[in-house]
C-alpha cells in the first residue's frame, strides 16, 4: 500500500513513483503481487480536488492510500483501517514534507509516526513498512530555518524506525533517493517529474529487495 502526500498522489496524466515501482516489481517479483488501499483517484490541478482518474497506463493497480496536502497528521487516523480493510502486508510511505510546511514541529511530527506504526499494528501486527525520508525540495534549500527542520525530522525519523523495529513487524528507512537533485528530478521544485519518480521508486525497490529479498535490482530505464 503506497501511503504519502501529494508526491506520491500525483497529478492527472502522470506516471506517479507508484508505477514506476510497479512496473519494476512485476518484472522482478517471483510471486504474485499487487497494490492496495482505499483510494484511486489522482489530483486534478484544474479542479483542485482529487478527482482524475487520468492514468498513463490503464493496467496500472491505482490503489493507494495518498493525499494532495496529507500527511503524518492526516494518515495516522486512517491507516488501521485502511490496513485492515485491503490487508496490506507491506506500506511504502513516503510522508513529512506537508506536515512540516503546515502543521506541526519536527517533534510533533516524529509522535505522529509512532502513532502511525501503532494504529497499523493493532490492524496486522505483522504488517512490514518500509518509510521515506524528506526528500530535498525547493523550501528547505531556500528557507534555512526549514531545512533545518527537515533534517531534524529525518534524524527523528531515523530514531523512530530504529527504535520501534521488531523482528514480528519490521520496519525500514530507506536511502534517499540517489543524486535527488531538485532542478533535474522534479518539475516545480517539490514534485517529481519522470526522472525523479524513478528515483524515489528505486529507493523503495533498493529497501524492498536488500531488507527482505522483495523484486530484484532497480532498472530506471525499465518503463520510461
Amino acid at each position: 500500500m503506497p501511503v504519502g502526500d501529494s508526491q506520491t498522489i500525483g497529478s492527472a496524466g502522470e506516471h506517479t513513483w507508484r508505477h514506476r515501482l510497479w512496473q519494476h516489481l512485476r518484472d522482478t517479483c517471483g510471486s504474485p503481487f499487487t497494490l492496495v488501499g482505499p483510494r484511486e483517484t489522482l489530483y486534478d490541478k484544474a479542479t483542485g480536488a482529487a478527482t482524475s482518474y487520468e492514468y498513463a497506463d490503464p493496467d496500472f493497480p491505482r490503489a493507494h492510500l495518498a493525499g494532495w496536502g496529507e500527511g503524518w497528521l492526516h494518515m495516522a487516523p486512517l491507516i488501521g483501517e485502511a490496513v485492515r480493510t485491503h490487508r496490506a502486508d507491506v506500506l511504502l510511505v513516503s510522508l513529512g514534507l506537508i506536515d512540516l510546511g503546515f502543521y506541526t514541529n519536527p517533534e510533533q511530527t516524529a509522535d505522529n509516526v509512532r502513532a502511525f506504526v501503532a494504529e497499523a499494528r493493532a490492524a496486522r501486527p505483522t504488517v512490514r513498512m518500509a518509510i521515506l525520508p524528506v526528500v530535498p525540495n525547493i523550501r528547505a534549500e531556500s528557507e534555512p530555518d526549514f531545512g533545518a527542520q527537515v533534517t531534524r525530522f529525518n534524524e527523528l525519523l531515523a530514531k523512530a524506525v530504529a527504535d520501534l523495529d521488531e523482528p514480528r513487524s519490521p520496519l525500514l528507512l530507506t536511502s534517499p533517493p540517489p543524486s535527488y537533485d531538485i532542478t533535474l528530478d522534479t518539475y516545480d521544485g517539490t514534485h517529481p517529474n519522470a526522472s525523479g519518480e524513478h528515483k524515489i521508486a528505486e529507493a523503495f525497490a533498493e529497501a524492498l529487495w536488500q531488507g527482505w529479498g522483495i523484486g530484484g535490482e532497480y532498472v530506471p530505464e525499465c518503463g520510461s
